[in-house]
């Protein structure tokens, strides 16, 4: 089984005056941080929401100091289970971004061409039965 993960990271980010320049500096120090061995991540900017359900940006910004909400997204690959993915995720993730918080958000299998020819070939057989 294969699956995709979704990790929020909570990246800090020193001197900076804006919430678009905080995202950018964080999105830029978490790439420095996981490539080259792990390239294949996306990165992208998380989503916060209020007590009461109103969109924050992804970044907080308070004396020069910002803290980003990050997403994170890998695909790993032949394991057992939902927890098993997760757990993958969150060690290869988290040994190149030491001292940032991760929460591990969604992990969804993702079919595989394998799985989608013989989904393809059950439907087409089901087809000439009738």
């Amino acid at each position: 089984m294969d699956c995709r993960v979704a990790v929020e990271a909570a990246v800090p980010v020193y001197d900076v005056g804006t919430e678009d320049e905080a995202v950018r500096i964080a999105i830029s120090k978490t790439g420095e941080m996981l490539n080259p061995d792990l390239s294949y991540v996306e990165i992208d900017t998380g989503s916060r929401t209020s007590p009461a359900g109103e969109e924050l940006p992804p970044a907080f910004v308070a004396a020069d100091e910002a803290l980003v909400a990050l997403e994170l997204t890998m695909d790993v690959f032949n394991v057992e289970r939902a927890e098993h993915a997760r757990r993958i995720a969150r060690k290869e993730i988290g040994q190149r971004l030491r001292n940032i918080p991760l929460k591990v958000l969604d992990v969804e299998q993702i079919e595989t061409d394998d799985e989608q020819e013989d989904a393809d070939d059950s439907d087409s057989q089901s087809d000439e039965e009738s």
